[in-house]
């Protein structure tokens, strides 16, 4: 069994992370943070519907989003009365922006990446249309 849910990426936010969630849900009745299609085999299409900016204390535009990791938690079949055991875990990071807002950040991380010198500019990871998780260590 698995179990995916979206987290939050800065460690200090986790410590109100439920309650967050919990406020994003209240103000919005019915909908969900986050889809996932249910297929048995790869890739596992999702839709994220809430914005990184959300869950910021100023509410005015132009502040820094807050960046989600969708996080993937598989647990194996416990024993009698035991709880499932945790296998494995894995993320991924996902910042979610207006599509203007998109653009823009896409544009001024591309012209940052550009102004590096080659060896740091190897650093980065260029984009892709999927995204491989990463395991949670």
């Amino acid at each position: 069994q698995s179990v995916v849910r979206v987290v939050f990426h800065d460690r200090r936010l986790r410590r109100s992370e439920r309650q967050q969630l919990e406020r994003w849900r209240w103000s919005r009745p019915g909908d969900r943070i986050l889809d996932i299609a249910a297929t048995p085999d790869p890739p596992v299409p999702g839709q994220v519907h809430c914005i990184s900016t959300e869950f910021t204390l100023r509410k005015n535009g132009g502040e820094k989003g807050v960046p989600f990791r969708i996080q993937i938690d598989t647990y194996g079949v416990g024993g009698k009365g035991d709880p499932p055991e945790h296998l494995h875990s894995a993320s991924c990071l996902v910042k979610v922006f207006k599509p203007n807002g998109a653009d823009r950040k896409q544009k001024t991380d591309r012209e940052k990446v550009e102004k590096q010198p080659a060896p740091e500019r190897e650093k980065f990871q260029p984009a892709y249309e999927s995204t491989v998780l990463a395991e949670v260590g």
